[in-house]
């Protein structure tokens, strides 16, 4: 991330100057998107480290959602940048301006060059922040791409329409995908289920465990998009000793990395002890 932060910060500063050299809204809207990931980046970089702090006193899950947090705030600033972008592209589009197509040209190679080289570096990341970071950096890579295009149309003909439809429809483009990971990542904020994994598919390979009768009061919520944490409590039956607890316990522990569940506390029952949880769960409290 911190490569990326500082490729990002670098490359917008060279955008800006180009993007006013070449009178190119599509390249300016970029700058400024590119800035806004740049901050967002570092700031992500950052809470990144944080988040990989040992859990202690004040926080005894560990620091991971401080990640989340990040991939938050970086949709947020995702979504800001790309209403000011749609501000500016709507109006040229009915009177659209001379561009310098030559000067696209070259920064589009180096800004394919750039993002390209910026999400490859972030491929194995897993978690959510890392998920919206690389988008930030596909979403700039694919704008590139078409800017690249765009300009070697105009080199050979003069069409400076071009210029602000493009910046509309990547925006629309990027703004699609951000809201849809930000509905994710505000899931994710909330406590809710994580939307790779089923409570009601974990309930049932629970209760196929020897020796399980029933569970409930299952919960399931996420640090940071990639470890999970899970409670639950099983109903055993009124004869099971310590050692087939043990083995239930082991049973478990097995299951939870096929669902990346990092986290999970298990609370023992007998059949015959009235669980107040489970009847709050059954509508009975």
């Amino acid at each position: 991330m911190q490569l990326a932060f500082w490729l990002n910060l670098l490359f917008s500063i060279v955008e800006f100057i180009g993007g006013w050299f070449t009178n190119s809204l599509a390249i300016m809207s970029d700058a400024l998107h590119d800035f806004g990931d740049a901050l967002a980046i570092g700031m992500a970089w950052r809470l990144e480290r944080h988040a990989k702090k040992e859990a202690d006193r004040k926080f005894s899950y560990g620091y991971r959602r401080f990640s989340l947090l990040g991939a938050f705030i970086n949709a947020v600033i995702l979504i800001v940048g790309s209403v000011i972008i749609l501000s500016q592209a709507l109006p040229r589009l009915w009177s659209p301006e001379p561009v310098h197509a030559e000067g696209m040209f070259g920064l589009a190679l180096l800004g394919v060059a750039v993002n390209g080289f910026a999400a490859w570096r972030l491929r194995n990341d897993k978690t959510q922040n890392a998920r919206v970071l690389a988008w930030h950096l596909y979403e700039d890579l694919l704008g590139w791409v078409a800017v690249l295009v765009a300009s070697i149309v105009m080199l050979i003909k003069s069409m400076p329409i071009l210029d602000p439809l493009l910046s509309v429809l990547i925006t629309l483009w990027i703004l699609y995908n951000v809201l849809r990971h930000f509905k994710q990542t505000a899931n994710l904020f909330l406590q809710g289920v994580p939307d790779s994994v089923s409570l009601d598919d974990i309930e049932t390979e629970l209760k196929k465990i020897a020796g399980v009768v029933d569970c409930h009061h299952t919960h399931l919520w996420s640090l940071d998009g990639e470890h999970h944490v899970l409670t639950t409590h099983l109903v055993v039956g009124e004869q099971t000793d310590k050692q087939e607890r043990q083995q239930i316990k082991k049973a478990v522990r097995a299951l939870m990395p096929h669902w990346q569940i990092t986290h999970s506390t298990i609370e023992f029952e007998w059949a015959s002890d009235d669980c107040s949880m489970a009847d709050r769960e059954q509508g009975k409290c």
